[in-house]
């Protein structure tokens, strides 16, 4: 068993909720003067950032997770998170620095406007993979200041450790070298549907030409569940229905968990992708993206009541007692 160091962001999300459509208020003939300012009707301040949130999830599953990342010193969720099982020992504190902050509005339709405040996320380039034990383990690389993505997959090829690339936000910050450069050297790429095409947009390389660069391609649909290329096969997963749809903030990297999952235990990427379809949507279910909780037991009925009976290579690695981290 693998185990996984998360590096990406870590931050304080700034939830709210705009009651009506943004596109109601955005006028496609007046982008080159656009000014608007949505009165949202609610406000919700919770621990986030794409690295404790994939880690947490990780933790849920019984999975051994190390979070490498940088942070202010008004950081407060280190023993939360490590009381729920993440390996927090990796955090780098940067005493003059605030924690990084997303501020996101999301409509009545799931539509999100988001900013987000660098902060200590900014020094995270002075982290190093050299510095620590990565004997035997995966990285997977999750959105953070463009020049620690950069350093991380350069020191990845340099020590020969798999990983995960996941450059989401980033892609619009990232220049076409450094993206080229982790789509070239990773073992997984995961985007969604609209991140897919600004990566073609900025590299000129579509689904196709994706597919015969990366040994595994990920690309999540949405409500339309997730595809996943792989070794000349795709593998269509579907979503898995939510009880109630209450916040997407996050469902993206509670989904990365199952992919990681895969590639730590070689579980076959149908089942790894069902794994991660289910996440999501507890994810969903709850505000913030540290929240969700679920029990082994309710983990597999859900499973078995959307997919059927999970197959005992599945049943054989989830929810594992976490082994003590080096």
């Amino acid at each position: 068993m693998k185990r996984v160091i998360v590096t990406g962001s870590v931050a304080y999300d700034y939830i709210m909720g705009f009651p009506g459509e943004f596109s109601d208020h955005i006028l496609a003939d007046k982008l080159d003067v656009l000014s608007v300012s949505f009165l949202v009707d609610s406000l919700r301040r919770e621990p986030g950032g794409c690295a404790p949130s994939i880690a947490y999830t990780l933790s849920l599953l019984g999975q051994r997770a190390a979070v490498l990342a940088s942070v202010g010193h008004d950081y407060t969720e280190r023993s939360r998170l490590e009381e729920n099982g993440v390996d927090m020992s990796l955090v780098h504190v940067f005493q003059d620095e605030f924690t990084s902050s997303f501020f996101v509005s999301t409509d009545r339709s799931n539509r999100q406007i988001a900013s987000f405040f660098v902060g200590a996320m900014g020094r995270a380039d002075e982290l190093s993979l050299h510095d620590i034990d990565t004997d035997g383990a995966c990285v997977i690389i999750a959105p953070n200041a463009p020049a620690a993505m950069a350093r991380f997959v350069g020191e990845c090829a340099t020590l020969d450790v798999p990983f995960v690339y996941d450059p989401s936000q980033q892609i619009v910050r990232l220049t076409k070298e450094d993206l080229l450069a982790g789509i070239a050297g990773c073992r997984v790429l995961v985007a969604n549907e609209y991140e897919s095409a600004l990566i073609e947009e900025k590299t000129g390389l579509g689904v196709d030409d994706l597919r015969s660069r990366v040994q595994t391609l990920v690309i999540t649909h949405g409500e339309d569940g997730s595809r996943i290329y792989d070794d000349g096969e795709v593998h269509h997963i579907p979503a898995v229905p939510p009880k109630s749809v209450v916040d997407p903030t996050g469902v993206g990297d509670a989904y990365r968990a199952g992919i990681l999952v895969g590639l730590t235990h070689g579980v076959e990427w149908p089942l790894a992708g069902r794994v991660g379809a289910l996440c999501a949507t507890f994810a969903l279910e709850f505000v913030g993206t540290q929240r969700h909780v679920f029990s082994p037991t309710e983990f597999m009925a859900r499973y078995q009541a959307n997919f059927g009976q999970a197959p005992p290579e599945l049943e054989a690695v989830l929810f594992e007692e976490p082994a003590p981290l080096r």
